[in-house]
């Protein structure tokens, strides 16, 4: 890694991990321990927020450069020279997890049962930054982490499908970012650094009803950009079929602010009115949503919402 990319990153909190990954804690891990907030994800999806790891293990690998990213950007590569061990990668991830929740053992905020549960995570989200399906041993990582009672959210744009199709293990959740209701935004708002970007995210999405997990898709919905097109958003989601569909509204924070405006970042009732238009138009219904986050739920089937437990 370049040492200028590596000393800005760790200037932001990341802590490094073998060649090509990192971790960073999640605001709602420390709302959790010091206020009892939880992630929109432990009431969606039945993880416990205190005790996710996040981590990537393409910290500075991506396949586009979306505008509304809010994570270091500026992304050029995307494959890996140097391929990290797996069982090295989730022992270090665990470590820089724990160095950077050490300091608050001592927080009268935070229980000791509670702080005790955070130090020994149980869920892996693969999202931090970059694009993780780069990452040649991603299914041994998965297998790793299993192997280890973790479970694991992979979240991925799916401009690799040929790496989902013959991922082994799969994770215990895949989310897959579908951020354009067409090519056009898709080529203005995520800036794909590969060709036929587009194309591959129609592969990615008529492969998931075959794909043995659960399966999300995530509208990342920026005001101006492509919040509306429900019609458009439906036709794709019908394509994938995915058990929930996750609308969450563009957040002006970290780099993306570079980038973007405040008057980007959708109101809450924008979401929940988008939500329900395109539930409308797929058949499926609003279950959940957490303002705070600016995001909503609609499940395929009312029953699915029986199985959010992990």
């Amino acid at each position: 890694m370049d040492p200028e990319i590596k000393k800005r990153l760790e200037k932001q909190h990341y802590r490094i991990i073998g060649e090509n990954g990192a971790v960073k804690t999640c605001h709602w891990l420390k709302e959790k321990l010091l206020r009892g907030r939880p992630c929109y994800k432990e009431s969606f999806y039945g993880i416990s927020s205190h005790r996710c790891l996040q981590m990537t293990p393409t910290v500075d690998q991506c396949t586009e450069n979306c505008l509304f990213c809010w994570r270091v950007q500026n992304f050029s590569q995307t494959h890996i020279e140097s391929v990290d061990d797996p069982v090295r990668l989730i022992d270090e991830a665990i470590d820089a997890h724990r160095r950077l929740i050490i300091g608050l053992k001592g927080d009268s905020r935070v229980s000791k049962e509670m702080w005790e549960e955070a130090w020994n995570p149980n869920q892996v989200a693969i999202s931090l930054s970059g694009e993780p399906t780069i990452y040649p041993r991603l299914g041994e990582f998965i297998a790793e982490c299993r192997r280890r009672g973790m479970t694991t959210f992979l979240v991925t744009n799916g401009t690799l499908p040929k790496v989902l199709e013959e991922l082994d293990p799969l994770p215990t959740q895949l989310y897959v970012t579908v951020a354009a209701p067409d090519p056009g935004i898709l080529r203005r708002l995520c800036i794909p650094l590969i060709p036929n970007a587009w194309e591959k995210l129609m592969e990615t999405l008529k492969l998931l009803p075959s794909l043995d997990t659960r399966t999300v898709i995530r509208h990342t919905l920026v005001k101006g950009w492509n919040l509306g097109f429900e019609r458009e958003y439906a036709a794709l989601d019908r394509l994938a079929g995915p058990m929930f569909v996750e609308p969450k509204g563009y957040m002006f924070v970290g780099a993306s602010r570079l980038r973007m405006s405040l008057a980007n970042m959708p109101f809450h009732e924008e979401i929940r009115d988008f939500s329900r238009r395109l539930g409308e138009e797929l058949g499926y219904t609003l279950m959940s949503e957490q303002e705070a986050s600016r995001v909503t739920l609609l499940a395929r089937n009312e029953g699915d919402t029986k199985i959010t437990r992990v």
